[in-house]
């Protein structure tokens, strides 16, 4: 019995010592490979094979204002170190939003079996939040409608993309649209602030525009005004909501300011001193005195709020700078209205010339011949 166990318990160690060295055996597992755009292992890292892809995932993460990321360098034919440096130096240089941005980036890498592992680290001047609000415009109009909104909102900087920077315009491009945006608003053209325009990258049809305002006032104490001012232009306005035709606003609407400003009838009246202080629509509504730029600002305002199309024009007289308005009276049917003249309504191209009066007529609408008398009444 005893040699019985003894044989088996030998058999059964015999058997165990074979298990275990085919256990031991080396094997293979073999799974397809799949080409990803991120490393499974990290969404944040990104795989590029070409020269543009590289640059592409460095604005990337530029545009997501991220301080760091890993960029792994795949098939590459190029030399890795000059084609990174290359890379970063035109995202940070060449590009808009990028020579706006970034202070610095520095990139580094290492080999890892079949591909290289780039880390990028960002130094950056703007904030994440004034990278997200760089909004991309195209044309003179979206330009002026972005520097607009800035100024009504009294804020100290805006900056904006341009897809296509007429360099031809010269150097005064942006401030003369600066100009045009301050008095589309009368509401909050309480004085026009100082401008410091900036480019990035500073030439180049695609670039940043970035515009630092300094007011002539606190921007709250400017925004309280504006409320004010607002509210007596409503005061004016009122009581004409009746629907009458833009021919009927617009006469009764001179009227109201005329009168509201103590101008009346009288012939002329002289006018004070052009000022800061007398040259916006609060001067002429809220203190009623104003000079000639705060009259046509406040009657712009008035037809904006009665829904006629109205534009300041910024011209001489008698080579003295002066300013007065365009109405559109009727679809392509334009005529100049000076609030400050006591026959300043409705006026043609040629009797504002004989008059004087001097500006660039290819900013503004043509005004041609004289209206009869029943559309002006």
């Amino acid at each position: 019995m005893k040699k019985r166990l003894f044989a088996l318990c030998l058999c059964l160690s015999l058997s165990l010592t074979g298990c275990a060295a085919m256990l031991e055996r080396d094997y293979l597992s073999v799974t397809p490979h799949a080409r990803l755009p991120a490393a499974a292992d990290d969404s944040t890292t990104v795989w590029v094979e070409t020269y543009p892809e590289l640059v592409d995932a460095i604005f990337s993460l530029v545009s997501e204002h991220r301080e760091s990321g890993v960029i792994r360098l795949r098939n590459w034919k190029g030399n890795v170190r000059q084609n990174l440096s290359d890379a970063c130096d035109e995202v940070s240089h060449d590009d808009p939003l990028g020579a706006y941005a970034v202070d610095r980036i520095k990139p580094e890498f290492v080999r890892i079996a079949t591909y290289y592992e780039a880390t990028v680290s960002i130094d950056y001047r703007r904030t994440a939040e004034q990278v997200a609000s760089v909004n991309t415009v195209a044309g003179s109009g979206a330009i002026r409608g972005e520097l607009r909104d800035a100024l009504t909102s009294f804020v100290p900087e805006t900056a904006f993309r341009v897809n296509y920077f007429d360099q031809a315009q010269g150097d005064d491009y942006i401030p003369r649209l600066i100009r045009q945006a301050y008095y589309d608003s009368p509401a909050a053209a309480l004085g026009l602030p100082e401008a410091v325009v900036n480019l990035y990258p500073e030439s180049g049809q695609q670039r940043v525009v970035e515009v630092l305002f300094t007011y002539p006032e606190e921007p709250e104490l400017l925004r309280e005004k504006s409320q004010a001012l607002t509210s007596a232009a409503q005061v004016l306005v009122d009581p004409y909501r009746t629907g009458l035709r833009d021919s009927a606003l617009i006469p009764v609407l001179y009227r109201a300011l005329r009168e509201h400003t103590g101008l009346g009838e009288a012939q002329d009246a002289p006018l004070p001193a052009p000022s800061v202080s007398g040259s916006t629509a609060y001067a002429a509504l809220v203190e009623a005195q104003a000079d000639s730029e705060g009259l046509a600002l406040a009657y712009k305002l008035l037809c904006d709020l009665a829904g006629v199309e109205c534009t300041v024009v910024d011209g001489t007289l008698e080579e003295t700078p002066r300013f007065w308005t365009i109405v559109t009276v009727e679809q392509n049917v334009h005529r100049h209205v000076d609030p400050s003249r006591a026959e300043g309504l409705l006026l043609t191209d040629t009797q504002m010339s004989e008059s004087g009066f001097v500006w660039d007529t290819q900013e503004y609408p043509s005004c041609g011949e004289s209206l009869s008398e029943t559309s002006t009444t």
